[in-house]
């Protein structure tokens, strides 16, 4: 019987140390992704909606509204330097917003890189797409075409911005203007995004939207 007890206080201990899906902060970069490709089970260990991959197994997954966007000097249609992390960002070109969920949850905190043009906002919820509890929000300002990028194209400041939260989180919602937001570095377990930002890039950007021929694209893919 005590043995028996033993082996039943290991079990629940084991439980109760997983009940979170990450020991460490996990960050993700939208890199191996293409252009304008959905992010879906990407970091599901599975493939985006062009087929890349598989990615890492997070057990993270993206509406089909989160879009991947690579910036316009590596050959992609995004008006976007300065990224934290090589050439891709996620955003999202229609609908309200891009929802992440975990549905192993995590906790402590939650983070990310940031280039705005408009208000935005970051909304961590206790249960999936966007339900149960609200656990935090994140208010973001527009930093577009702000100083020091005079002369480098208006979504070239990315700021870091994080929260910390108490309980077990399963999604979150990225909520603003369609393709007027764009989100690097989406750190969970932290407060502080992982990477750093490089200096602006001194790349003249086209237009006034992340993606530079939103039209062509609305009626390619019917959105």
């Amino acid at each position: 019987m005590r043995r028996l007890l033993i082996y039943a206080f290991g079990a629940v201990t084991l439980l109760l140390m997983s009940a979170t899906a990450f020991a460490d902060p996990v960050t993700l970069t939208f890199e191996g992704l293409k252009a304008l490709e959905p992010i879906n089970n990407f970091y599901n260990g599975g493939t985006g909606g062009f087929g890349s991959g598989p990615g890492p197994n997070f057990g993270i997954g993206f509406s089909s509204d989160s879009l991947a966007l690579i910036s316009r000097d590596a050959g992609g249609n995004g008006n976007f330097s300065g990224e934290p992390s090589t050439n891709t960002i996620a955003f999202f070109l229609s609908g309200a917003g891009d929802t992440m969920n975990v549905a192993s949850g995590f906790d402590t905190g939650f983070s990310f890189f940031y280039s705005s043009n408009g208000a935005a906002s970051v909304n961590v919820f206790s249960g999936l797409n966007g339900t149960g509890t609200l656990l935090a929000t994140l208010s973001l300002t527009s930093n577009f075409n702000r100083d020091p990028c005079t002369g480098a194209g208006p979504f070239c400041t990315w700021d870091p911005i994080g929260v910390t939260f108490g309980g077990v989180a399963e999604s979150v919602i990225f909520s603003g203007a369609a393709n007027q937001a764009g989100f690097d570095n989406i750190t969970l377990g932290s407060a502080t995004p992982g990477g750093a930002v490089p200096e602006p890039s001194s790349l003249a950007l086209l237009g006034t939207a992340l993606f530079g021929v939103a039209g062509i694209a609305r009626r390619k893919f019917k959105w």
